[in-house]
């Protein structure tokens, strides 16, 4: 398990907006798209879903924040977030 958290924004099939933390990107959009179990009760009935944004944080407590910070931003400015989907 990798110790860089990141922040992640996706694009629902209805063009609503999701923002989650994680620290494996690719896997946690899989599960967004493919599991009824481990993606998020609210993308379940989204899919598909694509990744608009990440960002990586120090760590788990500073994605926490970064994340709460996306969800208070409007619509407009979190389509403005740089459409960085590197994890790298």
């Amino acid at each position: 398990m990798s110790d860089t958290w990141f922040v992640y924004l996706l694009r629902c099939a209805d063009d609503t907006l999701y923002a989650g933390v994680t620290t494996d990107v690719a896997r946690r959009v899989d599960e967004h798209n493919h599991s009824d179990k481990l993606g998020a009760r609210y993308t379940r009935a989204r899919r598909p879903v694509t990744l608009l944004h990440c960002e990586p944080a120090a760590s788990r407590s500073a994605a926490c924040k970064r994340e709460a910070a996306i969800r208070k931003l409007s619509r407009a400015a979190k389509l403005a977030l740089p459409q960085n989907t590197s994890t790298s």
